[in-house]
């Protein structure tokens, strides 16, 4: 069995896969705050609630996109497993070519969400993260990573709209009930599901056009399931997405 830990700015998913196929996966809070024995309790009691054995782990691999935690994480997954975590970085063999600007600063995120893209469907692809940030990654016809986009996720920007505008409430993601809402807290879900389901729409028909012939779109991160429902575009929807190319890389990099 292998351990993938994917560092989020707001949650830290840790999976656990054996022969290809997902063992478990459970997510918890970041908090840049805690020390690496303090996650070293976590990941135990992860282990513990499902009934696994920790010392069944051969190896781990880890992706970051908060510096501050890479070193602690990966600390507290040797103190519990004894196994030293392979660190995704853009010099590993991905299996890709990063066709960017300055490969080293492209989001580590970015790159497995790719690698386990193109691992399960064919190019040319788009995909589609919804954490935090939202961010969008094009694989060209060649299979190679060729850049994308970067925009605020979901949460962050209705947590901005209802910190910035004075009678606007906070509103959890439940299904809109009609596009048109007819109160405040309607009228803001379907603003905000409906609206970042056109955004995914029209940016995969606009990569189609730049690149000139139809793309796969692949949809994932922890708020995709809300969005996917309302698009109008033929998409699959991925949430382990992060895991999968967690567990490629490891396997193409593993001494």
């Amino acid at each position: 069995m292998i351990l993938a830990v994917d560092v989020g700015n707001s949650h830290i998913v840790v999976g656990v896969l054996e022969a290809g196929e997902l063992v478990f996966s459970a997510r918890c809070a970041t908090d840049r705050g805690k020390t690496e024995d303090e996650y070293a309790l976590i990941f135990q009691d992860m282990f513990d609630l499902r009934g696994v054995s920790i010392w069944d782990i051969e190896g781990g691999i880890l992706t970051s996109v908060v510096p501050v935690l890479r070193q602690v994480i990966a600390d507290a997954v040797e103190l519990v497993t004894g196994k030293r975590m392979l660190v995704v970085t853009a010099e590993m063999d991905t299996g890709m070519a990063l066709r960017v600007e300055r490969p080293e600063r492209l989001g580590t995120d970015r790159i497995v969400d790719a690698v386990g893209a193109k691992a399960l469907y064919p190019a040319p692809l788009v995909i589609i993260d919804m954490g935090t940030a939202t961010t969008l990654s094009v694989i060209d016809p060649a299979g190679d990573y060729i850049g994308g986009m970067i925009m605020p996720g979901l949460r962050v920007a209705v947590d901005s709209l209802t910190a910035r505008a004075a009678q606007l409430p906070h509103i959890d993601f439940d299904a809109p009930r009609a596009l048109i809402g007819v109160n405040t807290e309607e009228c803001m879900r379907s603003g905000a599901v409906y609206g970042a389901a056109a955004m995914v729409d029209g940016l995969v028909d606009r990569v189609e056009r730049e690149l000139g012939q139809p793309v796969t779109a692949v949809l994932t991160g922890g708020l995709s399931p809300f969005v996917a429902p309302f698009c109008n575009r033929s998409l699959h929807l991925r949430q382990d997405l992060m895991l999968r190319g967690l567990q490629i890389l490891y396997e193409r990099n593993r001494r």
